[in-house]
């Protein structure tokens, strides 16, 4: 629908139905957006043109402006649009932005809210602020310096906050003489450095910020151009898919008691959708019950979606309080006391390792100790910082690490001493909290993957951070051992020795999946196989492992989550001595099994998931388990009782409902030929 047409359903709709045309505005969907790029490039400029060319200033501010613009204008005109949101006395005085300034303004179609942000890197920490709940970033490339520091460092920081969708706006084309040239050369740069980053949405207008040129109005100087003008394409940007409706997450703000008849809890809807009837767990007790009800401001209503302050009331009594997390039974998120994060430290005091500090994650405010700063990133280079001195090298791959950092190459040796974070700087820290949350990684869930760091003492914020998505990391933070007066002793064969001995390298296959998926079936096909190829392999197999090693053990969370820990440590000592060990365990959590792949390795971990449906499963029973659980004979059982948390990002998925056992075996070899461990 074009523009003119839009206006003119409109304006027929205010003289027919005034309550509708009011109805219609007062739901209209909402951006948040916010401008970033170096000193000078016209961020305030930009605004400032956009809310003067749209007709959002009121008469009296633009006679304020007007009169300001004679003593703080930079322009060398009678009316400089940056003094809009440049509002501190110091930024009219210096002519920079120095704080994040906030403006709302609206279109026919969209309702906006603008964060402008400092340029100067010793803003970082105001610029993450305003950043931090955008939808869409403006990047501002001066024409005539094109893509510098500046320009890769915002876009870093807006790439590691989450933003998907940026609009590179080529500012000053005029004093370039309008050169298409000069343009395709900057958007070529851009793309090249961009390619790195997490964004899934890019659009390239040039402008003149100052002159209004493809701001409001198309620009007759930019007749080359033939795409859409800065606020066309603000008012048609699509970030309906941005918002998470897959995973339900709802965190329990207060419990509400009006009388004895009511026990609802409230909360704002993290992500999701939640309707009556839902099967939701409390985390992290894991209780189960049913949606009885959902209220929202005007009453019951039927479903929730992500945003919404709602309260629900349970069918059944279980206990559900403060800081609590309702989420569905099959789609439980990450639980634990331990995680990794991207942190920006933002206050004037360093933040050093082993410090306990408060962790404000959704509704809970936890106790927590910074166990460790892994790496720091400059910010203008994008290259990590080893402890407190070095730069890595490898300036690629360096990269694509810090800007993805669920990766685990290399990181095996990047802490080198004791390091901190100061003001504005930004490095991976390992967080060690005093009791289990729930929560998810950042680039799945912006809510629940966020917290930020208060100081115990004054309850100044210090820092915020974005969980990554692997909960640990193989860097040394295996707990010490009751025994202090021990030490490890060195072999004089070397693990290149022993593989080339047996002619491969050892690994772990971990097979995981519901009981009666097949994961015993596969694992002894592979074993055999192996075998019979010259492999020497072995099976560690869950119901085996508990007649001897683990014996002691029951079914509880913290004896899963031992088990587990003492496979992995035999697993790892095995594949030391080049042996390839396949596992066969259900393994349920997935923070258990990330614990594992820590203490076996990255590098030598396979994690296989063998994917069947619960009602096959059932349906095979091949021990009867099923049945006793669903009679009430056996407690805790995956499946029925407990939940199973599937693999997120399994390097093998295999469906024994559709695959036998020798296909699924095939599949695991040619992954283990692929990878070198075998030849």
């Amino acid at each position: 629908m074009s523009d003119s047409t839009y206006k003119i359903q409109e304006e027929g709709l205010i003289r027919s139905d005034i309550t509708e045309y009011l109805s219609r505005h007062e739901h209209k969907d909402l951006l948040r957006f916010l401008t970033c790029g170096s000193v000078d490039d016209g961020k305030s400029t930009l605004i400032g043109r956009l809310l003067y060319d749209s007709h959002m200033i009121y008469e009296d501010q633009l006679e304020k402006i007007t009169k300001d613009s004679k003593v703080y204008g930079t322009t060398d005109e009678d009316f400089d649009p940056a003094l809009l949101t440049d509002g501190l006395k110091a930024e009219r005085e210096q002519g920079i932005t120095i704080d994040v300034a906030y403006r709302y303004f609206s279109t026919d179609k969209r309702k906006f809210i603008i964060a402008d942000c400092p340029g100067h890197e010793q803003y970082t920490r105001n610029m993450a602020t305003g950043a931090s709940n955008c939808n869409l970033a403006v990047i501002l490339i001066d024409a005539r310096y094109g893509v510098i520091t500046q320009t890769k460092r915002h876009s870093f920081i807006c790439s590691l906050l989450g933003i998907k969708h940026v609009i590179v706006a080529v500012n000053k084309m005029d004093l370039v003489d309008w050169s298409e040239e000069k343009y395709e050369q900057i958007r070529d740069d851009y793309n090249d450095f961009v390619a790195r980053l997490n964004f899934s949405d890019i659009h390239f207008i040039p402008i003149s910020a100052l002159k209004g040129d493809n701001v409001v109005a198309q620009s007759k100087n930019l007749d080359w151009y033939d795409g859409p003008t800065f606020l066309h394409h603000l008012e048609g940007v699509n970030i309906s898919s941005d918002r998470n409706l897959i995973d339900m997450r709802l965190p329990v703000q207060y419990v509400l008691r009006p009388n004895l008849d009511f026990r609802g809890f409230s909360g704002t809807m993290a992500s999701g959708v939640l309707r009556v009837g839902d099967e939701v767990a409390s985390l992290p007790s894991r209780q189960q019950s049913k949606i009885k009800a959902i209220y929202g401001p005007d009453g019951a209503i039927d479903e929730a979606i992500a945003t919404q302050a709602i309260t629900v009331t349970l069918e059944d009594e279980i206990d559900v309080s403060r800081g609590n997390m309702l989420v569905p039974v099959n789609n439980i998120p990450h639980i634990g006391n331990e995680f990794e994060a991207m942190v920006v430290w933002m206050h004037e005091g360093a933040a050093n390792p082993g410090k306990s500090y408060l962790i404000k994650h959704t509704s809970s405010m936890i106790p927590g100790v910074l166990t460790d700063i892994r790496y720091k990133v400059d910010v203008n280079t994008m290259k990590r910082e080893k402890g407190c001195g070095g730069v890595e090298s490898g300036r690629l791959e360096v990269e694509q690490d810090s800007l993805h950092p669920t990766s685990h190459k290399g990181e095996g040796d990047t802490h080198s001493g004791k390091a901190e974070l100061c003001l504005n700087e930004i490095g991976r820290c390992h967080i060690t909290l005093h009791r289990p949350i729930a929560f998810d990684s950042y680039e799945r869930n912006r809510l629940t993957g966020a917290f930020i760091i208060v100081d115990r003492v004054s309850n100044a914020t210090l820092g915020a951070g974005m969980i990554v998505d692997r909960i640990v990391s193989k860097s040394g933070h295996k707990k010490s051992p009751v025994s202090q007066n021990i030490v490890k002793s060195d072999s004089l064969v070397s693990v290149e020795d022993r593989q080339k001995l047996l002619g491969q390298t050892g690994a772990t296959i971990w097979l995981t999946g519901l009981s009666g998926s097949g994961k015993s079936t596969v694992a002894q096909q592979l074993e055999k196989e192996l075998t019979d190829q010259g492999q020497l392999c072995y099976i560690l197999d869950g119901d085996n492992v508990r007649h001897g090693l683990n014996r002691d053990l029951g079914f509880s969370m913290e004896d899963r989550k031992e088990n587990i820990r003492r496979i992995a440590e035999v697993a790892a000592l095995m594949n030391e001595a080049g042996v390839i060990v396949i596992t066969s365990f259900i393994s349920p959590y997935i923070s258990d099994r990330a614990s594992a792949r820590e203490v076996i390795g990255d590098e030598s971990f396979i994690e296989v998931f063998v994917d069947t449906p619960l009602e096959v499963c059932e349906q095979r029973d091949p021990k009867g388990l099923y049945k006793k659980a669903r009679a009430g004979e056996i407690q805790q059982f995956t499946g029925i009782s407990d939940p199973y948390e599937a693999p997120q990002d399994a390097e093998i998925t295999v469906s024994t409902e559709d695959l036998s056992p020798e296909a699924a075996s095939k599949m695991i070899i040619g992954d283990l030929k692929g990878r070198g461990f075998i030849g």
